[in-house]
């Protein structure tokens, strides 16, 4: 089955961090990223552009509005992603807590309803 890992952070962690400290969380997210791609179980993942790249539409009574900046109303902020194929949700969960997301933020895992 396949699960979303949704990693949200404050962004203002990474820009608080040094040069030695950012290539370190990029090496544990590469390390990652390899474990995941060695147990098959990888399907996509990819880094966000910072929510103030993002553009937001909206379709109301017929009229499409396109709204740029970011409109969010926590710290927090969706940063990146993990697709995943487990077997289950206990499966997910543990490849979840293993992501370094879980140790700066917060990873969301939602199972994915195939359309």
């Amino acid at each position: 089955m396949e699960y979303m890992l949704l990693i949200h952070s404050d962004p203002t962690g990474w820009a608080s961090l040094t040069e030695t400290q950012r290539a370190q969380g990029l090496a544990a997210y590469g390390a990652y990223t390899e474990a995941l791609r060695k147990a098959e179980v990888l399907r996509g993942s990819n880094r966000l552009r910072p929510a103030d790249a993002s553009t937001t539409v909206r379709v109301r009574e017929g009229k499409t509005e396109v709204l740029n900046g970011p409109f969010i109303e926590t710290r927090e902020q969706l940063g990146g992603y993990y697709l995943i194929d487990v077997t289950d949700l206990d499966a997910a969960l543990g490849w979840a807590a293993r992501c370094p997301g879980a140790s700066h933020g917060s990873v969301e895992v939602r199972p994915v309803w195939a359309m």
